[in-house]
């Protein structure tokens, strides 16, 4: 009996998008490795440049961070080479994204406004979406509401073109943050229901999760601080269970701060020292900052 021929690198790839798209991570990198090798085999510029900025977005949202910003640095540089404006503006905003996360926000913007202007000129919804979302999170940080409302905005309208549901629950998040962020209680309640049924509707688990640190938020907003500790650590654990340690840490940094307003003053400290370490050891000087600066206030 012979050995059946290997797989289409292709196809591989296609495979490993896919297990990414689900919130299967540990199969979209064992999938998108064995794609880039045979794509190295076979001289495939294009296609290494393809697995490897796959490579980067599973190693970012596993926290590997360094190794995240290697694989899209190379895929940015095999990009330029080639001549191909659509990966030069995915891997411009998973670099920008990289700084956003390391406390870099000159930088990030920058790259986020390059990579938005490629997308617009490609005509390229689902990165306008994308991007524009990214760019709401990096100007929500920066405390500049009006460009963050913009942009949030703009991610909704451009995500609704598409048929994706989990594109449109990710751009509903970050106007439902946003909300949070301006107290708008009934708003953010009404987009935080959105998002979860879209994620669910798309079948993105990690598109779940997010919306329950969101709901855990919006309970600790409004003082009900045992029910927002107790969704923060449920979504912490379905973060972990999926492999997001960049998610878990952020559903960690809420359920340290509802256990510290319910008097759980051991639970928070636990919580606070294991967030903290979280952050540390994924290079995140913006959110680490941001959650010490929350504690202090």
């Amino acid at each position: 009996m012979t050995t059946p021929p290997p797989a289409d690198p292709g196809t591989v790839l296609r495979d490993a998008t896919m297990a990414m798209r689900q919130g299967n991570l540990a199969d979209a990198d064992a999938l998108a490795a064995a794609a880039e090798a045979r794509f190295q085999a076979r001289g495939d510029a294009d296609g290494r440049m393809r697995a490897g900025n796959l490579r980067g977005a599973v190693a970012f949202e596993t926290g590997r961070v360094e190794d995240a910003e290697q694989y899209f640095g190379a895929a940015l540089e095999l990009a330029h080479r080639l001549d191909d404006s659509l990966m030069t503006a995915r891997a411009s905003n998973n670099l920008a994204s990289v700084a956003h996360l390391t406390g870099r926000p000159e930088v990030a913007l920058s790259l986020y406004r390059s990579a938005l202007i490629a997308y617009q000129r490609l005509g390229d919804r689902r990165g306008m979406a994308e991007t524009s979302h990214n760019l709401g999170i990096a100007f929500r940080q920066l405390r500049q509401w009006t460009d963050a409302e913009r942009a949030a905005e703009e991610a909704v309208r451009h995500a609704e073109t598409e048929g994706d549901a989990a594109l449109r629950g990710l751009a509903i998040v970050g106007l439902a943050e946003l909300h949070l962020e301006l107290q708008a209680w009934p708003l953010a309640e009404r987009e935080i229901a959105r998002a979860n049924a879209l994620a669910a509707e798309g079948d993105d688990p990690i598109g779940v999760a997010e919306a329950r640190r969101l709901r855990a938020l919006l309970l600790l907003g409004l003082g009900q601080t045992v029910a927002a500790l107790t969704e923060a650590e449920e979504a912490r654990a379905a973060s972990r269970d999926l492999g997001s340690a960049l998610l878990a840490a952020e559903c960690g940094m809420v359920a340290a701060r509802a256990a510290h307003a319910a008097g759980k003053t051991d639970r928070s400290a636990s919580l606070r020292r294991e967030t903290e370490a979280e952050l540390k050891r994924l290079g995140a000087a913006g959110l680490l900052a941001q959650f010490e600066e929350g504690w202090g206030a």
